[in-house]
């Protein structure tokens, strides 16, 4: 007899959590289909204090191995940050690295010229920042608003050969939708 009274009580209690549930979800729209924006990771001024616009470093170092092991190992499909094509291990792994050969000048008398190979390797501390591209409801009654991430981009730094900052580049895209790659090439100018 307890034993059916019990049974009946945790239906009824699975009841109204699924009830309330139900209810919470229900004046819930989709603000926008797509918003895109960058985050510091890390404190682009050490003014600030320790948690602004920064993860600190243990935990950053730790998420971005994350990241380019995802991507590396296949585990997520990486794709061009420019054109939303798919990238192979071997092209992923060439992006942030090169090898250049640039003309200096010496500092001192007779001043020649010289050349000399630049050779550049991506180093996990100089991704600052990671872009995202996101999905946002919100509850119409209660103004909560929920995201969901389409996608993530790895960005840094972008510096010419004299060392002249050029502004940010992102590294690639991962989606954590596997259709989002097609259904943004068909929805943008690439292919009109």
């Amino acid at each position: 007899m307890r034993t059916r009274y019990f049974i009946y009580g945790i239906i009824i209690l699975l009841l109204i959590l699924f009830n309330s549930s139900c209810k919470r979800d229900r004046g819930k729209i989709i603000l926008t289909q797509q918003i895109q924006y960058d985050v510091n990771i890390k404190s682009p001024d050490s003014d600030m204090d320790w948690w602004v616009q920064n993860i600190e470093r243990p935990e950053r170092v730790s998420f971005i191995k994350m990241l380019l092991f995802a991507a590396y190992s296949g585990k997520i499909k990486a794709y061009d940050a420019y054109f939303n094509t798919p990238l192979t291990v071997k092209q992923l792994k060439s992006i942030g690295n090169s090898v250049d050969s640039v003309t200096l000048q010496r500092p001192y008398p007779p001043y020649e010229y010289y050349d000399t190979i630049v050779k550049r390797q991506l180093d996990i501390n100089q991704i600052t920042r990671i872009r995202f591209l996101e999905k946002w409801y919100i509850n119409k009654k209660t103004f909560e608003i929920n995201k969901k991430i389409i996608g993530i981009a790895p960005i840094i730094k972008n510096y010419n050969t004299q060392g002249n900052f050029r502004g940010y580049m992102p590294l690639f895209w991962l989606y954590f939708d596997n259709k989002y790659p097609k259904k943004l090439l068909q929805d943008s100018n690439f292919t009109k």
